[in-house]
């Protein structure tokens, strides 16, 4: 969301350049032994809010994983040659995606409903944006948005409060960098209602949604329940349904979108292309009876206990409690 129109893609590509080199991991091997030489695992991943860099460790090498981290976020090389040779890769990332029917239909639901801005374009950009992307665009990007005082630190692990800010202290340093706010999420829904993306595939992939509430809604943790309800799991309202009692889907479930300002509810199938329609109906009519009809106490209670016991669970992963 940082973006302007000419800099699309850029914050994807920033996250990709980075694992290039780093002044004292020089080399992609380097920065991969540093890690997976000690049985770690690590990667990143852009959103439309955030770039999340990760690292997991034993405990006793955490010292290694916070520096790993400083490296690629505060000291990365980003070497002219490498991010004329990263081009490509992420072209053909790009492509991946495009070639994947359940991917389209994703960033056309994300424009229909978003619209052409920050939130509904692709994160990734297009291949004519990703090729004349000037280079000096990049080094701008990092120089003001990669700054220690825009990092947020977390740690989950055998390690004490203190350790971990002396680590992210000697590893991240200090320093402040001057970046532009983002613009408003607009009226939803503020693209084309329908959008349709012609293939010669033998499914067809539909999302249906609405406009949701935002990260920190006081209604949020209602609307997950909800969610629970309608189409999180196998025995989910959809699911039973759509799948189970009608037979007019394979994969079906519905999930949140939440950004700051704005959100979505989203239902996602992989449907016959002649049972469109009835698929169609079939979501729209459960959707209804959400709106109209109070969920029961038993059925309610179900919904929750699912929620509650996939987060206990989640809560044995380091990873997740970070």
């Amino acid at each position: 969301r940082l973006e302007s129109p000419d800099e699309v893609g850029v914050a994807h590509f920033m996250e990709h350049i980075t694992f290039k080199g780093t002044k004292a991991y020089p080399s992609p091997r380097a920065i991969s032994e540093a890690i997976e030489g000690v049985g770690g695992s690590f990667n990143a991943a852009t959103d439309r809010e955030s770039t999340v860099y990760w690292v997991r460790v034993p405990a006793r090498e955490a010292t290694r994983a916070m520096d790993v981290l400083g490296e690629l976020i505060v000291r990365p090389i980003l070497d002219p040659d490498e991010i004329e040779g990263e081009r490509s890769v992420i072209i053909e990332e790009i492509r991946s995606y495009q070639d994947d029917p359940a991917e389209q239909v994703q960033t056309l639901f994300q424009t229909a409903l978003f619209g052409d801005g920050a939130l509904g374009r692709e994160i990734c950009g297009d291949e004519a944006g990703i090729r004349a992307l000037p280079e000096s665009t990049i080094r701008e990007f990092w120089q003001t948005r990669y700054r220690p005082s825009n990092t947020v630190v977390a740690v989950a692990g055998d390690i004490a409060h203190e350790t971990a800010v002396s680590l992210a202290s000697s590893a991240f340093g200090t320093g402040n960098g001057t970046f532009p706010g983002y613009a408003a999420a607009p009226a939803l829904p503020a693209g084309e209602r329908i959008r349709l993306g012609k293939r010669d595939t033998a499914q067809a992939q539909v999302v249906l949604g609405l406009p949701g509430l935002h990260r920190d809604h006081p209604d949020s943790w209602i609307l997950a329940v909800l969610n629970g309800v309608l189409g999180d799991g196998m025995s989910s309202r959809l699911f039973l349904s759509v799948r189970e009692e009608r037979g007019l889907a394979y994969d079906i479930s519905s999930g949140l979108v939440d950004y700051s300002d704005a959100g979505a509810v989203e239902v996602s199938a992989g449907v016959d292309p002649g049972s469109l329609k009835q698929a169609v109906a079939a979501i729209l009519a459960e959707l209804v009876r959400l709106r109209d009809e109070p969920v029961p106490a038993d059925e309610l209670e179900k919904a929750k206990r699912y929620l509650m016991g996939g987060l206990e669970l989640r809560m044995d992963e380091s990873r997740h409690v970070a």
